[in-house]
């Protein structure tokens, strides 16, 4: 049995439109789970270092970039939040709604990390098959929001004040590799609220973070991307002040694979990336690194690598500036480059994961062993948002939805899906003004009761039609721009080895 699940699922994965390189870095990036940086404990919980050996407790900004175990093992990942994160003593502060981003023994919160939690919790809510995880924990998740809210004190949705983050020191004042990270909190917590019947918290959140969005660009977009507002003579330490930062956009990218839509106005969103493509990416670090050496080397001369930040306005802050800005880690690549595809600059993504891809080529060092601060990091675990991504796909396991568009030749597509109890292929094709997709389940069961498919830009649905099994489905079909919305009268349970085919003709 397992040796034909497993053939199944390779099958399935590299059956696929997507890059054969791409899904074997993917892949690579993925072993990660079966090292000596992860384990699985008796009782049921998982608990990881950062890097083989190295910094313990399932680090809550580290494995913020992770999304291969929630999507591939989504009760493991649920084990993370019900019994260390949002588990009281352990790693949630009963009292203020502090979480400890390593677990027990470990009081100290980090601004990164608080806003994950909330944003990791939606995602696990939506991988799985029902309420029953966000009814037991939406309390303790409630709790910390309304931490992150007092953090920012006077309601304008901005934090200024210490901000420890996964650089290893504190940032001060408004910035938004934190504040994208809290915005995307403060609107996953309205959905969640919504859905459990919290109206009130959920009206809180809306405000809170319709204040942050406007008040961000206000104070912190400089025209090309956004910048954090400090007071470097109070502290003139650790940080990036006008930098052009890698990670600015870090929740908006987590938004987008959580289907939370934009934190900031579409075209600042799109403005930053192309920033940090203009000024973080390097065809040759050489150049870079030989001015302004990195405290690590994770690229050489002749390599390309994406830098965590780089000042293009003003001189380079220097030794003391935000820390690890002259490194390259692949886990901040994968996370910019999921974000890209998302926003349609394929290229750019493609071009960042195929510098990653060469730097670990066999001849070089190890291509299972992406490092960072120890051997087959986490943060590399980020490498699985290229899927979700690149195939526009959402899902919401307990309203039963799942959808895709496409980002990398929808005309012709076909890639692997994960849900929360099943995994299968998707494919679709374009031609003579039909799109026809198949949705084919190879493990598990998947229930459907809304799917979403996107048109070629300005086209209108004339006819859709769905049917399993060779018997028409009853459905019904509406048009938002792009979006069409499946509606099926009933929830159809697509069981292992069977499909549901969709076609769409437009104008």
């Amino acid at each position: 049995r397992l040796d034909a699940e497993t053939y199944a699922w390779l099958e399935t994965y590299y059956d696929s439109s997507l890059p054969r390189w791409l899904l074997d870095r993917i892949g690579a990036t993925v072993c990660n789970l079966a090292t000596a940086t992860c384990q699985w404990w008796r009782g049921g919980r998982f608990w990881a270092w950062e890097g083989v050996g190295c910094c313990h407790g399932t680090c809550g900004h580290v494995w913020n970039y992770a999304h291969a175990l929630a999507r591939l093992l989504p009760e493991l990942e649920r084990s993370v939040r019900t019994m260390q994160d949002f588990a009281p003593g352990v790693g949630f502060d009963e009292k203020t709604g502090a979480i400890g981003f390593r677990g027990e023994g470990w009081t100290l919160w980090a601004g990164d990390a608080q806003g994950g939690y909330v944003l990791k919790a939606y995602r696990e809510h939506q991988c799985s098959p029902d309420d029953e995880f966000l009814n037991a924990n939406w309390p303790n998740i409630r709790k910390a929001v309304e931490f992150l809210i007092a953090q920012d004190g006077d309601g304008d949705g901005l934090i200024e004040g210490r901000q420890h983050q996964t650089y290893d020191q504190d940032f001060y004042g408004a910035n938004t590799f934190v504040g994208s990270m809290y915005l995307g909190a403060l609107r996953a917590a309205e959905e969640m609220a919504l859905e459990v019947g919290d109206e009130e918290f959920a009206r809180r959140c809306r405000q809170v973070f319709e204040a942050g969005r406007d008040q961000s660009v206000k104070r912190l977009f400089n025209g090309e991307y956004f910048t954090q507002d400090v007071d470097l003579k109070k502290h003139p330490e650790w940080q990036y002040a006008d930098g052009c930062l890698a990670d600015q956009m870090f929740g908006q990218g987590w938004a987008h694979q959580v289907g939370l839509g934009y934190l900031y106005p579409t075209e600042t969103v799109r403005k930053s990336l192309e920033s940090i493509w203009r000024y973080c990416w390097a065809p040759d670090i050489a150049a870079q690194n030989k001015a302004h050496q990195p405290e690590r080397w994770f690229a050489l001369a002749g390599e390309a690598g994406l830098f965590t930040c780089t000042w293009p306005k003003s001189r380079h802050l220097g030794e003391k500036s935000t820390r690890y800005r002259d490194e390259v880690w692949t886990g901040i690549e994968y996370q910019v480059a999921s974000h890209m595809a998302w926003e349609g600059m394929v290229t750019e993504a493609l071009a960042i994961c195929r510098a990653v891809h060469e730097r670990y080529h066999p001849s070089k060092r190890n291509p299972f062993n992406e490092i960072e601060c120890g051997d087959h990091y986490a943060r590399a675990l980020a490498s699985w948002g290229l899927i979700t991504s690149l195939a526009g796909f959402e899902y919401h396991g307990p309203r039963q939805e799942i959808g895709f568009a496409p980002r990398l030749k929808p005309e012709d597509f076909r890639c692997v899906f994960t849900s929360a109890e099943a995994w299968g292929s998707y494919g679709q094709r374009i031609e003579d003004q039909t799109l026809t997709a198949r949705i084919d389940v190879k493990y598990g069961r998947l229930p459907l009761g809304v799917v979403r498919l996107e048109l070629p830009a300005g086209a209108r649905l004339q006819s859709a039609h769905a049917a399993a099994q060779g018997e028409e489905l009853a459905a019904h079909a509406s048009q938002d721009g792009r979006r069409v919305v499946l509606e099926f009268n009933a929830v159809s349970v697509v069981e292992r080895g069977d499909g549901v085919e969709i076609k769409l003709q437009f104008a």
